[in-house]
């Protein structure tokens, strides 16, 4: 069976949240939430870790950008 694979916005849409929503649950800015949904920064580990939390999306599911 084929795993989902999400980008890291559509993961955030479809937990049903804007990114303003979601950078506040992670503790970030919108602007570097914007940054890891474009491929211009990467998450570290431990975001990942959260992101996946967050998503309920494995991190594994999800596809980084490449800028």
């Amino acid at each position: 069976m084929e795993k989902e694979m999400y980008t890291l916005r559509v993961a955030r849409e479809k937990a049903g949240l804007n990114q303003k929503e979601a950078a506040v649950l992670l503790g970030i800015s919108p602007d570097t939430l914007r940054n890891y949904e474009t491929g211009k920064t990467r998450p570290n580990v431990l975001m990942l870790k959260q992101l996946e939390s967050l998503y309920h999306v494995p991190f594994d599911n999800l596809i980084f950008l490449k800028k």
